[in-house]
């Protein structure tokens, strides 16, 4: 009998441990099941991926070019694509919903067809801008008066102004150009420039001044990189970025990039990156942009200039 109580007492005990192996081998594979999708879902949400359109100032879009190349490069799961159109179309086309990003070289307050208040602001870098001339003229500095009697048509030969005889050959941008804009106000007092070769690209108004004899325009000093165009000092200050930090140079404006709205996640990335010191220490000087973070003074959408 107690060899049977003996025999009974082993069997519950062996098959208690079986169950309770059983038990830990059950959680144990539970555990793992967990862990895995846990740690692959979180990889997942950090992956960047979609595209971005991004439009308008074509003084904005060589940085946003470089900025977006090296965006990609870092997020390969999105597509940037980065246009021109000036200005104008790229506050009218983010306020429509065409455009993800819209850049400008002006406030969208400034932009009489569109609502501000449905746009949010991004100033993500200062651009300087000033005459350019063909280096025949023999021209390398203006006075800001002078410099308002060529664009207006009130002389029409480079020696009336202290240059080789020749004459002048205006090349302007078209309304909607925050180049225009900026130039305008900055440069000539809101003074109207007389009729002229009219194009918007930055670059074909480079090849026109070169190729000009006695041709003078006005670019982005991020479009300064031809030798055949010479850059003009206004009342003997030259467009420097110390001098347009200072405040001394009058001729910049804001890059603006605008978004309808709040920006989404991956605009919002996008934009941080832009903001980022890789972009605004490396790629902002290196494309002959100047940092927001460095200006000593500031504007607001009325063209007012103060100081910080």
């Amino acid at each position: 009998m107690v060899k049977i109580k003996n025999w009974l007492l082993g069997a519950v005990v062996m098959m208690l441990v079986a169950f309770t192996a059983g038990c830990g081998k059950s959680a144990d594979t539970t555990n793992t099941a967990n862990t895995k999708p846990a740690h692959s879902e979180s990889k997942s949400g950090g992956d960047l991926s979609g595209k971005l359109t991004i439009g308008g100032s074509t003084a904005l879009q060589p940085l946003a070019a470089a900025a977006a190349k090296e965006f990609m490069n870092q997020n390969p799961g999105v597509q940037i694509q980065v246009q021109g159109g000036g200005s104008g179309t790229g506050l009218s086309q983010v306020a429509k919903g065409n455009l993800d990003i819209g850049m400008s070289d002006y406030f969208a307050e400034q932009e009489k067809d569109i609502s501000a208040k449905s746009l949010e602001d991004h100033k993500v870098a200062v651009v300087g801008m000033t005459a350019a001339v063909n280096p025949k003229t023999g021209i390398t500095n203006l006075s800001k008066n002078d410099l308002k009697k060529v664009f207006t048509g009130k002389v029409h030969d480079w020696s009336q102004v202290g240059g080789k005889k020749g004459k002048i050959t205006l090349v302007n941008r078209p309304d909607g150009s925050g180049t225009r804009a900026a130039f305008d106000q900055f440069a000539l007092d809101n003074e109207t420039p007389a009729e002229g070769i009219t194009q918007d690209s930055s670059n074909t108004v480079s090849k026109i001044i070169s190729e000009t004899p006695g041709a003078i325009g006005y670019l982005a000093l991020s479009y300064f990189n031809n030798h055949d165009v010479t850059k003009v000092s206004i009342d003997g200050i030259k467009a420097t970025e110390n001098n347009i930090t200072s405040g001394k140079f009058p001729v910049w404006a804001y890059e603006h990039m605008y978004t309808k709205g709040k920006p989404n996640k991956l605009e919002q990335a996008f934009l941080d990156f832009m903001m980022s010191e890789e972009v605004q220490d490396k790629l902002v000087p290196a494309q002959g942009y100047i940092s927001v973070a460095k200006m000593k003074v500031k504007r607001n959408a009325d063209g007012k200039t103060m100081t910080e």
